[in-house]
């Protein structure tokens, strides 16, 4: 495992983080999608793999979703079939929302599917398999999406891999109302990077300075995800947690109470300068915010 300077962590301080969630079953997610999903980019680019570069939010409520995350962060939307909308940030799209009624008495909780980029789809899932995955649902081919399946890592963290038809999107320093950053909240961190590292071929870094375990995974030179372990003792299921970029966090969190919204995490300065906060919107899905005052990408380097 490499060391990793601290300037290029982005690593966030989330001790608090002691939500707990059930997430949605496997059959929650893939096998109900239209077959007409649009291109994650509108441009077509080179592949990147290892980066995060979809969201998808399963939950109860097409419609109220749509009308939070507008308040929230000014997001349009787009219906594709039914039960499914895709949402664009200043004429981007972003992600997407996928309907998935909660059966009477389920205690499942909705959330956001983070979406890593592959080059083969089926390669990937097979090897996940064999260092200790498990596969929910597909691989399944959309003909201007590309290849997608979602799994669960050893400790049970679901995240989804996509082997986009269209290319990645170019790697930049996202604006406000774009995802700008990934945490992987896990057990153990050390078992967890040894997983992401041999699958996806991350170079990990690690970040620690004396504190638990924290590692960095990076692809092409750049920090794509942290990995933190959650609190001990705590209840919450290891789990992936997007983050937001928001001009104002303190404000972001107030105005998303307002609208239904549960905050997890109060805003906070993160040991990098940045400022963050954790909600729950009002389905309970949990997502994080980060204002971020940086005006360049943030590259990985190795130490000197």
């Amino acid at each position: 495992m490499n060391q990793c300077p601290p300037q290029m962590a982005l690593a966030f301080s989330l001790a608090l983080l002691l939500f707990a969630s059930q997430g949605f079953p496997a059959d929650a997610v893939g096998p109900s999608l239209p077959n007409d999903l649009p291109p994650i980019t509108q441009s077509p680019g080179e592949h990147l793999p290892g980066k995060v570069i979809w969201h998808d939010l399963v939950t109860p409520d097409l419609e109220a979703a749509k009308r939070f995350y507008s308040g929230l962060f000014g997001w349009s939307f787009r219906d594709i079939g039914s039960g499914y909308s895709v949402a664009y940030n200043e004429g981007e799209p972003v992600g997407g929302i996928f309907e998935r009624p909660l059966a009477a008495g389920s205690h499942r909780q909705p959330l956001w599917l983070s979406f890593i980029a592959v080059g083969d789809a089926g390669n990937i899932v097979r090897a996940a398999e064999q260092d200790g995955a498990k596969l929910l649902a597909g691989p399944k081919g959309h003909p201007n999406r590309g290849d997608q399946a979602v799994l669960s890592d050893p400790e049970g963290a679901m995240f989804a891999v996509l082997a986009s038809s269209n290319g990645d999107p170019a790697d930049y320093l996202p604006s406000t109302g774009d995802w700008i950053w990934s945490a992987v909240l896990v057990h153990d961190p050390d078992q967890e990077a040894a997983f992401y590292q041999k699958v996806f071929d991350y170079d990990v870094f690690d970040i620690s300075e004396g504190e638990p375990l924290q590692v960095v995974l990076s692809s092409q030179d750049y920090a794509r995800a942290t990995i933190r372990p959650l609190v001990h003792g705590a209840h919450g299921r290891p789990r992936w947690l997007g983050f937001v970029r928001v001009a104002d966090v303190a404000s972001s969190a107030s105005k998303a109470k307002s609208l239904g919204a549960r905050v997890l995490v109060e805003p906070r300065t993160d040991r990098q300068g940045g400022r963050i906060a954790v909600i729950a919107d009002p389905s309970g899905a949990p997502l994080g915010l980060m204002e971020w005052n940086a005006t360049g990408t943030q590259r990985a380097q190795e130490p000197k």
